[in-house]
């Protein structure tokens, strides 16, 4: 178990039931899009030795403007078997940097046992948000890890969120692989199926200018 990168040692297939359904499926953590932001704004990741499984957010690369897409807040996500994963944003910005884009911000997650013996922190550098309506992709590089296999570091993962009051949601790119050998493209992510137990996040979406080329 661990984030599922089947790195922390424990070999069993687990379930979650998320409240209110009626059946159990397995917890098995389970690109396009860059092209649309590239003709919409071509003109405009830890706790290394960290002793807790919380995970706090960081700063962001440079302050947030009033009118622009962010997402932020950190959140506990629902295990029935109580395994602690947490997941924080701290997202401003919109698109991709060689798309004209302003994305800039930090993630941080860590996934562990019940009991916390067995798990890693993550944390890492926004390098794309894209939002709309309340829901927002972002992905970004891991830049610290406590995790057993370093291939970790240097790797980019997705997120999605979405913003429904005390009923959000996440997803991430790792929902059926391994961090390790993935290889995931700028501002894609899965859908967001995990429920958040306790926490909150915060879509603001704003578009940017959109030029016609007339």
């Amino acid at each position: 178990m661990s984030c599922s990168l089947n790195a922390p040692r424990s070999g069993a297939a687990r379930t979650d039931r998320v409240p209110g359904a009626g059946s159990r499926a397995p917890r098995r953590l389970v690109p396009g899009l860059v092209a649309a932001v590239t003709a919409l704004a071509a003109v405009g990741t830890c706790m290394a030795g960290t002793a807790t499984a919380d995970a706090q957010p960081g700063p962001t690369a440079r302050p947030a403007a009033a009118s622009e897409a962010s997402l932020t807040g950190s959140a506990k996500m629902y295990r029935a078997d109580g395994q602690r994963v947490h997941f924080s944003f701290d997202a401003h910005g919109f698109g991709p940097a060689e798309a004209g884009g302003t994305s800039r911000g930090t993630f941080r997650f860590s996934h562990f046992t019940s009991d916390g013996s067995q798990g890693a922190h993550f944390e890492g550098r926004i390098d794309c948000l894209i939002t709309g309506g309340p829901v927002a992709t972002a992905t970004g590089v891991i830049t610290r890890s406590d995790h057993p296999d370093r291939r970790v570091v240097g790797k980019r993962v997705g997120f999605t969120v979405l913003d429904q009051g005390k009923h959000d949601r996440v997803g991430y790119s790792w929902a059926g692989s391994s961090i390790p050998v993935m290889n995931v493209p700028k501002c894609l992510s899965a859908a967001p199926y995990e429920t958040v137990e306790t926490g909150d996040y915060t879509v603001r979406h704003v578009m940017p200018p959109v030029t016609t080329g007339r």
